[in-house]
């Protein structure tokens, strides 16, 4: 549920970064926060636990246009990766609008890919989301490495419904501005539709 500032005139949209631990969630945030004007972003905030920490940032891209009398702005998020923080990844998950999904193309994290998107699945559904109604993106990161799974197979395991994916090296920014573009194209026609 987007956030409607009427005074400002700005609908403000939350995408959330998902996926397990270390698949490439922060360093998508960083890459974007790195290469984006600094007058179209806020400052990057970070909540620290023991092993993991969630990424924050506004951003207001000069292209995201407007929605009737109001400009767009996206608040980009990632959730902790372990599911033992899984109180965490809820919290991040209230009132979001949109998720890109980061997968692990390492044979040896198909499990715990999978482990988290059913962990996303039933997240959601905690909330009474539905998710047919919020756009997701899905990621699969680290083609780059040796032996990376096969896209089919990533696609098999994770994406039944065909949703959009792209293939990514996040750490060379392969992949993270196209990953982003879908995201907040797929937000931003939500929201017209939803918002009128």
């Amino acid at each position: 549920m987007p956030h409607i500032n009427r005074t400002a005139k700005e609908i403000t949209a939350k995408i959330v970064y998902y996926g397990p631990g270390l698949c490439g969630k922060t360093t998508n945030l960083e890459y974007i926060y790195s290469r984006v004007d600094p007058r179209s972003r806020g400052r990057m905030m970070s909540l620290a636990t023991d092993q993991e920490r969630t990424l924050f940032f506004d951003l207001l891209p000069v292209s995201a246009g407007r929605i009737g009398d109001f400009n767009l702005r996206f608040q980009l998020y990632t959730v902790p990766g372990q599911v033992y923080y899984n109180a965490s990844r809820r919290v991040v998950l209230q009132n979001v609008d949109g998720i890109v999904f980061v997968a692990d193309s390492q044979p040896s994290r198909l499990e715990a890919n999978i482990e988290s998107m059913q962990n996303l699945y039933d997240n959601m559904a905690s909330f009474d989301y539905d998710m047919d109604e919020v756009p997701l993106v899905l990621q699969y990161n680290k083609r780059d490495v040796p032996g990376a799974l096969p896209i089919e197979t990533l696609e098999s395991a994770l994406n039944p419904e065909q949703l959009p994916a792209w293939e990514a090296v996040a750490i060379k920014g392969i992949g993270v501005f196209e990953t982003l573009g879908e995201i907040m194209r797929a937000v931003e026609a939500n929201l017209r539709e939803r918002l009128g």
